[in-house]
């Protein structure tokens, strides 16, 4: 059987098959919702399809893939990319952060600038994983035992807010600035876990290209660690942070009208548009 990719739409959850999507005949919403019942993907393995779409058809109209995780944690200066380009020392143990999920967007999602509070808007593509069983202590041996999935993020940050305020859940916190999707692909669909490839478009120009194999903090090493202070429930969320080529990195933060395109081979490109939000007064 084929990896069983997902996504989110208005009529339920669907499997992706090729150019096609199933509609399963299942009660929840989401991934996250999903896995919070506590029996992993199987029943979305097993489903029976209530209806088959192109998947062609659900451009435009895909939601939140995990909208309604309980939790989403993240990770700065996590790629030694990152931290040769900025010159910062190698940290000894991460820069973990939470983000509200009222955050989450929708993959497609226009998202609207916040100009009157930031005018440092930047984007971060980031592989992140999808807890699938209750973690708390895990060694690092046992982690990958414990993450039923992957996704694609954005996860969005406003660098002028988080150097005012050094406070990264403000930063990143703005409606529509905590991108995953557009599909949630099961962990066993990736041949080599340790390096998952993600790479960055804006506009069109690849500006991020690296892979999980250039981490500071491996995934197995980062989340187990965040499961010896905090309980990590199915469902919640673990980016793993960004490689160089941030906007910050270029001097070049987002403005109306850009689209950004983050990739993880396997998953559903991921595309967020921009507009207008409320000027800062002159």
């Amino acid at each position: 059987m084929s990896a069983l990719n997902l996504v989110a739409t208005p009529g339920g959850l669907a499997r992706v098959i090729g150019d096609d999507a199933e509609i399963l005949d299942l009660p929840y919403r989401d991934v996250a919702e999903l896995l919070a019942a506590g029996e992993g993907l199987d029943p979305a393995r097993t489903a029976r399809p209530a209806r088959r779409v192109p998947a062609a058809s659900l451009d435009g109209a895909l939601l939140p893939p995990l909208g309604r995780t309980r939790a989403i944690w993240g990770v700065g200066l996590n790629y030694h990319s990152k931290a040769k380009l900025t010159g910062r020392a190698i940290p000894t143990e991460p820069i973990l952060f939470l983000r509200a999920p009222s955050a989450v967007s929708a993959p497609g999602a226009e998202v609207t600038l916040p100009l009157d509070r930031s005018a440092k808007p930047d984007y971060e593509g980031e592989v992140a994983f999808v807890v699938g069983r209750p973690m708390s202590r895990v060694p690092e041996d046992r982690v990958w035992d414990h993450i039923a999935a992957v996704t694609a993020a954005n996860d969005m940050t406003a660098r002028d807010v988080m150097a005012a305020t050094n406070t990264p859940t403000l930063a990143k916190s703005f409606p529509g600035f905590g991108a995953m999707g557009a599909s949630v692909l099961e962990l066993g669909a990736f041949p080599d876990r340790d390096a998952i490839p993600v790479r960055t478009r804006v506009n069109g120009v690849v500006h991020q290209d690296s892979s999980t194999a250039e981490l500071i903090f491996s995934v197995p090493d980062l989340i187990s660690r965040i499961s010896f202070f905090a309980d990590l429930e199915p469902g919640d969320v673990v980016l793993t942070g960004t490689p160089a080529g941030t906007g910050q990195d270029r001097r070049v933060f987002l403005r109306p009208g850009d689209e950004v395109e983050v990739t993880v081979p396997g998953v559903l490109p991921l595309r967020t548009r921009f507009r207008p939000g409320p000027e800062s007064p002159s």
